[in-house]
């Protein structure tokens, strides 16, 4: 076994080889930040997938503990250029994209926001740019990677939450919630968030819309799917829109239709 491993580990390093060059190559001083900086640019220096064989696997594993190894150092051009390579090499982990986003969107925007601070230029316009920069280049891989998940909520989730973090664009988190609570699998406080949003954008109508439609439809033994929670943001929109005693939501009956004997939803 342990031969094996070490015939494994020999051919996945020598495959590697390659890759070590293109980082070396893209990670450059004077590198910029990820935004526009193109998987085929990267993967064109002599860079190819098809080498790696079976290694594939071994090979984004081995090169995530590079980037771990840059990201602590708080390297942002060999961060970056590793975080393509990974997900050049195997797309199949989600993990790589989510965790790659996070560290363009964010810690990558607190190292220039730091930098900036050194140099003298530390302005709220300033320090807009530079996290709307740092957004804009984690939404850039993020949208690579739905390319490879079209039916992951996850991603959409995290798209959701670097607008609204990064961009504080509300109407766009909103979007990116909504196509997250529309995909299999979701979890539940996706629905709830777009909800919340509608609310922050002005639109409480459509949130009580929403969530008249989402409530019959979440399990009573789910604490995830929280319909209490639910329930009293109804009954709070109702309050706040005047909605007429008769009118108001009613709760599913037993049978799957409502008290007043509405259908369910």
């Amino acid at each position: 076994m342990a031969a094996a491993v070490g015939l494994v580990l020999a051919a996945a390093g020598a495959a590697l080889q390659p890759l070590g060059d293109a980082v070396q190559g893209a990670a450059g001083p004077a590198e910029p930040p990820l935004a526009g900086a193109r998987l085929d640019a990267i993967l064109g220096r002599g860079v190819s997938v098809a080498v790696l064989g079976g290694y594939r696997a071994l090979a984004a594993d081995l090169l995530w503990l590079e980037t771990y190894l840059a990201w602590t150092a708080g390297d942002r051009p060999a961060t970056s250029a590793l975080i393509r390579l990974v997900t050049a090499i195997d797309e199949r982990p989600v993990s790589f994209w989510l965790n790659g986003a996070r560290m363009i969107a964010y810690d990558m925007a607190q190292w220039r926001l730091a930098e900036a601070a050194r140099d003298g230029d530390d302005s709220p316009e300033a320090r807009r740019r530079i996290r709307a920069e740092q957004a804009g280049a984690a939404l850039e891989l993020l949208a690579d990677a739905r390319r490879w998940h079209p039916r992951d909520a996850a991603i959409c989730i995290e798209m959701a939450n670097v607008e609204l973090c990064g961009r504080a664009d509300v109407a766009a988190a909103a979007r990116w919630y909504r196509a997250a609570a529309e995909l299999p699998q979701a979890p539940p406080c996706a629905a709830r968030v777009y909800a919340e949003l509608l609310r922050r954008q002005g639109r409480p109508a459509e949130a009580y819309a929403w969530l008249r439609q989402l409530h019959p439809t979440l399990a009573a033994n789910d604490p995830e799917a929280m319909p209490a929670v639910v329930l009293e943001r109804i009954r709070r929109l109702e309050v706040e829109l005047g909605i007429p005693a008769g009118d108001r939501y009613e709760l599913p009956g037993i049978d799957g239709k409502t008290q007043r004997g509405q259908k369910k939803i």
